[in-house]
């Protein structure tokens, strides 16, 4: 299993010998770096996906979006194509399908802004607002992964109005019951205006819901979510 550059992010590769099973393209959120998913691409790809984590859309969304084409059009990419986005990555990768600029089987929207939330004042609560995980606090210290301070203000080019109710892909959003930035209330309002939408709501969790202490269970969702994209369902008999 590897990792190397790839146009403006990173990637990582389903182990040697196993037959890749889908592609999931994460948009970053407000501050973050590709690096910032580190730990989430390598577990994803252990369970054979391959996985690109490409940079943060508050910044630049028209090239994060030209990034996004590029990757989707090569051909050699194993279907299907999910896109998973965080914080203002899960609003581009909305308006990505809604808007048919790009094609997807599926949607991961994690930390889903709902506008109600206040921005942190300083360094100590943004870090509190985004995770409760020691590691992942310790990680995303380091600027050369995250820029302080900037969820200040979601661009106003990336703000959702009518378009959420164009989503007609399956939707899996992840997001913390104790989000700050976000309330859990304001996102439940907005994925009720997603057709084919369900929500998972992680007990104490914060924005960073991909990330967060409970990184694993958002992991597994995610694995089932792709895998029913794929048809792999069954049933628990008594």
């Amino acid at each position: 299993m590897g990792m190397t550059d790839h146009a403006t992010g990173l990637h990582w590769s389903e182990p040697d010998g196993i037959n890749p099973r889908a592609t999931l393209v994460v948009l970053p959120g407000r501050g973050e770096r590709p690096a910032v998913y580190e730990r989430f691409g390598r577990r994803l790809s252990a369970d054979g996906y391959r996985v690109h984590a490409l940079g943060d859309a508050s910044v630049d969304p028209e090239a994060v979006t030209a990034a996004v084409k590029t990757l989707l059009a090569d051909d050699t990419l194993p279907a299907p194509h999910v896109l998973i986005g965080s914080d203002t990555g899960a609003l581009l990768a909305s308006r990505l399908q809604a808007t048919g600029t790009v094609r997807v089987a599926g949607l991961v929207l994690a930390g889903l802004p709902s506008g109600a939330g206040q921005a942190p004042r300083d360094w100590d609560e943004e870090l509190a607002s985004r995770t409760a995980c020691p590691a992942h606090r310790k990680w995303i210290s380091d600027e050369q992964r995250l820029t302080p301070g900037a969820l200040a203000a979601i661009p106003e080019t990336l703000r959702l109005d009518a378009e959420l109710p164009a989503v007609d892909v399956p939707v899996l959003g992840v997001h913390g019951a104790e989000d700050p930035l976000s309330p859990l209330a304001g996102a439940r309002a907005r994925y009720a205006r997603l057709p084919r939408a369900s929500l998972v709501a992680v007990a104490g969790g914060r924005h960073d819901a991909l990330n967060d202490a409970t990184h694993r269970i958002a992991a597994a969702r995610i694995v089932l979510f792709v895998e029913e994209l794929l048809g792999n369902t069954s049933e628990v008999l008594p």
